[in-house]
């Protein structure tokens, strides 16, 4: 964060107004400080503005084709970096609206305290305002000041009262304790003082009769919407507040090298021509432009495309477009891509190990694939609040702009990655086991209740996707993440899973997420390599076998947020959430390792580890 200069208070020559400036990555505003997140900037806080208010003019374009189509849209956008010499930027606005002085104590409207020009502080104490620590939110992403007046006068604000009493509101803190029974609210009016205590249950504003206001400060000039959500009270800072609802894919053949992207701007046209005529239009385009471009490759993109089509009508259901998304990503791991002619434009390089692995066979797992060159693009689609977006959850998408725009805010990852696949058969006879299938009944049966109770409709709620070959499958990349942070020397944040159980798929794929040192430097495809592969499995499995929380970890009967977990804890195979697909969900690492009672519903369990 880039902080302002330093403010000068008291006499003599007036402060220079200097304009308030921060900085955040731009991987930052897709994941932590995208549309409608609170940023703060030293003392004073702002939501950040929809993306019909950013300035784009020299953010740079970025292209992936297949998620461009199933997200509706043109391109993507990175974010605007802001530099002393560019006009780019992201704009932010003032949220909350309610501040404290921490002098006098008082508790009001910013506009209320008669800041001087191009401050934030009170106009009587000369101390900088601090921004209120509470606001209130729904699940339809509306957001609002917490309302003081209400909670403080609750018990004796009369009967069809407007809300204004004359007096003047005060916050204070008692220092007895660091809880919120510390944070105390009093009027001049008179009334008893009270404390904050009790705020954050869910029954605490709809008592009080406060309903959702339906108001989105984060786009500018947007008119309140009618909403019969029950509002929330959230910390400003709470990770609550704001949930990335984020979509991503690999580039793959065809679409990974280069040629894709060149023909963008003309890929409308191209699509409305009919084969006879595509060769005039590419020697008019190479005249233009420069360089050669193959009528050949041009078909193949095209009956990609048709092939790609085809493939999400074949598949019925809301999330069809994602399920045919990642069902092409594994047919092209599965059968690999070497790199040819040493092509640097080419994206997506995947190639199997030069040697096999007796190991690997008897542990279930096939020959893997050492995914030396991969490039993902993930785009941030919309945002939630208060409900995080679980596996398959069906939470409303607050909208980023209130133009309909042809771009998303999105980013790109350069990185390598190792892509294991297991004995399908051999999972299909392991989770005919019934003790298997009771305990992922269980994982399900509660997953499937959070989705009804998240759900608008509960008729409606979508279907949870536990099943024995998808937890098993989740489970073993998390443990062979902490794995790898441990043997391999890369922090667990820097690795990444990508699950495929859909349907026939038996795979997952292990990979950097970020392209700084800690993982573009061939790394994590030495670990892919069979004999050092059947040793860090091993490993993993036998870390499994025991966690510093046992026996009570092994025993429990749910566990997590929803109780969507079994034997899972922060001991064993939790990660880090960036790391994870499914937010640290459906995980049980008996079903790898089995358990002391039954060491036979463990998948590796008849292998020697």
């Amino acid at each position: 964060m880039t902080p302002p200069p330093a403010r000068r208070r008291g006499t003599g020559a007036p402060a220079r107004s200097y304009p308030r400036r921060g900085s955040v990555r731009r991987a930052q505003m897709i994941t932590t400080y995208g549309v409608g997140s609170m940023i703060a900037v030293e003392d004073e806080s702002f939501i950040v503005a929809g993306t019909d208010s950013w300035n784009i003019g020299e953010a740079p374009t970025i292209h992936e084709h297949r998620l461009q189509r199933i997200l509706g849209v043109r391109s993507f956008r990175l974010p605007p970096a802001s530099t002393d010499t560019s006009k780019d930027g992201v704009r932010v606005r003032r949220f909350p609206l309610w501040h404290s002085c921490p002098t006098c104590s008082s508790l009001q409207h910013v506009r209320g305290f008669n800041s001087p020009p191009g401050k934030n502080e009170c106009g009587d104490c000369q101390e900088a305002l601090v921004p209120s620590r509470f606001v209130v939110a729904c699940t339809h992403g509306h957001i609002d000041d917490f309302p003081y007046w209400k909670w403080a006068h609750r018990d004796n604000r009369a009967e069809g009262s407007s809300g204004h009493c004359g007096g003047e509101m005060r916050l204070r803190t008692s220092g007895r304790t660091a809880s919120l029974r510390s944070i105390l609210v009093s009027c001049t009016c008179g009334i008893p003082e009270v404390s904050m205590e009790g705020a954050f249950r869910r029954s605490a504003l709809p008592k009080l009769k406060v309903r959702c206001e339906g108001k989105r400060p984060w786009l500018k000039d947007a008119p309140a919407e009618s909403c019969s959500e029950p509002p929330r009270t959230l910390q400003r800072g709470s990770s609550a507040a704001w949930q990335p609802i984020v979509k991503s894919a690999l580039s793959i053949p065809p679409w990974s090298d280069g040629l894709a992207d060149r023909l963008a701007p003309h890929w409308d046209d191209l699509r409305n021509l009919e084969r006879s005529e595509i060769p005039l239009f590419l020697k008019i385009l190479t005249v233009r432009e420069g360089g050669d471009i193959s009528p050949e490759a041009v078909h193949a993109l095209l009956d990609a495309e048709l092939h790609e089509d085809s493939g999400v009508d074949q598949e019925p259901g809301r999330d069809s477009a994602y399920r045919a998304l990642r069902n092409q990503e594994y047919i092209h791991l599965r059968s690999g891509n070497a790199e040819r002619d040493g092509n640097r434009e080419e994206q997506f390089v995947c190639e199997p190990p030069a040697t096999d692995s007796e190991d690997l066979t008897r542990l279930g797992l096939a020959r893997p694939m050492l995914v030396k060159r991969l490039r993902e693009v993930r785009a941030l689609k919309a945002f939630s609040r208060v409900e995080s977006q679980e596996a398959n959850a069906d939470i409303h998408e607050a909208q980023l702009s209130l133009k309909r725009l042809d771009w998303l805010p999105a980013m790109e990852v350069q990185g390598e990655g190792v892509f294991l696949h297991l004995d399908e058969e051999r999972i299909d006879s392991w989770a005919r086991s019934a003790a298997i299938a009771a305990r992922v009944e269980r994982m399900r049966n509660n997953h499937q209740r959070l989705l009804r109770e998240r759900a608008s409709d509960p008729a409606t709620a979508p279907e949870s996707p536990a099943t024995p070959r998808m937890v098993l499958l989740h489970t073993l990349a998390h443990t062979l993440i902490n794995e790898w942070s441990l043997d391999g020397g890369y922090p667990a944040a820097a690795l990444r899973e990508r699950l495929y159980s859909d349907g026939t798929m038996a795979g997952l794929l292990i990979y950097t997420a970020t392209s700084d040192s800690a993982g573009s430097l061939g790394g994590v495809v030495a670990q892919g390599e069979p004999d050092r592969l059947a040793v860090a499995l091993r490993s993993a499995l036998h870390r499994a076998e025991w966690c510093s929380a046992d026996p009570l970890c092994i025993e429990s009967e749910a566990s997590g947020a929803g109780s969507v977990n079994l034997a899972a804890c922060h001991a064993c195979v939790l990660l880090p959430e960036t790391s994870c697909e499914l937010n640290n969900g459906l995980l049980d690492r008996a079903l790898l390792v089995g358990t002391p009672e039954d060491p036979s519903i463990g998948f590796f369990q008849g292998a020697d580890h």
